[in-house]
């Protein structure tokens, strides 16, 4: 008897999830991910060798070294963008591979907060290129019935990357730590030679419709409303994220943990490690979750809701709480800010071909580079220790409140993409 399979059989998920751009998409985002969170896991490690202990909990805004990485990302977001429409996805991912792992191995030999400041800012212009380039890759080469599975995987195994890099900062160095960095993207370029450029990209280059708007215009963002609405709602619904683990999460052990209380001490590479753990969980929830109820909205606004719980209890109800019922709630912030996922899915779908890679890549890096703002208003809500004003978790109570409006208000007013033709192109 025949075992072949007929040929209108569904072809099985495994195959779509083996696809060569998730696999390598989803190690190239574990190396990204393992240096984008790799300075938080060091942070005080290397401002103590360098002698500059006292920025860890004071300075001025500029002295805020997350803060020129998200600078640099803002700009390289837009830059590599641009390039991932105009010349392609694979472009985008090896030149963004490039650079921010030439960053870092750079960043193991500084010796001045000038120089760690410099590197930090070139390396943000490298990392923000991947996610974006590589969402866009994947939601262009698997079915839109399937995409969402392979964006999903793509960012569970990636988010990984710093869980490794918090127990790593445990282990060796920091220069070391940014060495193996460095070195773990330099490798990851021998291996995506094989990775084929999108097929609807080439398509849409070869036949670019009359009336389009050209590849990677990325002011045609501006130009109309509908767009404008659709791409700043994309940005608004990610603003909870960075506020979690940029300020939250980075300044739990110097800021949070001593006005709450906290026993025991609480470890940044640590507190990084756990939340990235929970968010590891999150991702291939939201993302499986979302092809399941066939939602991305719902599923958004699930995790929005339990991410809101979850920093309502860390910044009122955690005063004198153990360190590692502290540490829990940590991982459970991560697990809420595993829409993720969802959220860079969502942007690559509600944009033509044309424009795609742009918004795909510059969305996650306006969110990330919120933490340039929600930091210069965290330092000016708390004030200096000359000058207190508020509290560490009033002040964050007050930013709290402005990111989880603007998000749930965004995706009330957003459209759903699930299963969506993303075989098309945005018209002037």
């Amino acid at each position: 008897m025949s075992t072949s399979v007929s040929p209108d059989q569904p072809r099985p998920l495994w195959k779509d999830l083996l696809h060569p751009a998730v696999i390598v998409g989803a190690l190239g985002y574990f190396v990204d991910i393992y240096d984008l969170t790799l300075f938080m896991t060091v942070r005080e490690q290397s401002l103590k060798d360098l002698g500059l202990g006292h920025l860890i909990t004071g300075g001025q805004w500029y002295h805020d070294l997350m803060s020129w990485q998200m600078a640099g990302m803002l700009l390289g977001g837009i830059f590599f963008g641009i390039l991932g429409d105009r010349m392609g996805r694979l472009t985008t991912l090896f030149g963004s591979i490039l650079l921010y792992s030439l960053a870092n191995i750079a960043n193991g030999f500084v010796n001045s907060f000038e120089a760690y400041a410099t590197w930090r800012f070139i390396a943000g212009i490298g990392l923000a290129g991947e996610l974006g380039g590589c969402i866009a890759l994947v939601s262009e080469s698997l079915s839109k019935e399937r995409r969402g599975y392979g964006t999903a995987l793509v960012a569970t195994v990636g988010v990984f990357g710093a869980v490794v890099a918090g127990l790593m900062a445990e282990v060796v160095t920091w220069r070391t730590n940014f060495f193996i960095g460095g070195g773990l993207g330099l490798a990851l370029l021998a291996m995506r030679v094989g990775v084929r450029e999108s097929g609807m990209f080439n398509q849409a280059k070869e036949s670019e419709s009359p009336g389009s708007i050209s590849r990677g215009n990325f002011f045609a963002l501006f130009t109309s409303r509908d767009r404008f609405a659709r791409y700043a709602r994309c940005i608004l619904i990610g603003l909870p994220t960075w506020f979690m683990i940029g300020i939250l999460v980075q300044r739990a052990g110097s800021h949070f943990a001593p006005a709450m209380g906290v026993e025991g001490a609480i470890l940044s590479s640590r507190a990084v490690a756990l939340f990235y753990l929970g968010l590891t969980f999150g991702d291939f929830g939201s993302g499986f979750g979302s092809q399941l109820i066939k939602s991305r909205r719902k599923t958004v606004f699930a995790f929005l809701v339990f991410s809101a719980v979850c920093v309502g209890v860390y910044l009122l109800g955690t005063k004198g709480w153990t360190a590692t019922s502290f540490y829990g709630l940590i991982f459970l912030l991560g697990l809420g800010m595993g829409y993720w996922a969802i959220f860079v899915t969502i942007a690559a779908e509600q944009f033509g071909t044309n424009l795609r890679a742009t918004v795909a890549t510059t969305v996650p890096n306006f969110a990330r580079g919120s933490l340039v703002l929600l930091t210069l208003g965290f330092t000016w809500l708390t004030g200096t220790k000359d000058q207190p004003w508020l509290s560490a978790p009033q002040a964050a109570g007050i930013l709290a409140l402005i990111c989880f409006s603007a998000a749930f208000l965004a995706l009330w007013k957003m459209e759903e993409t699930y299963g969506k033709d993303l075989d098309y192109q945005e018209k002037k």
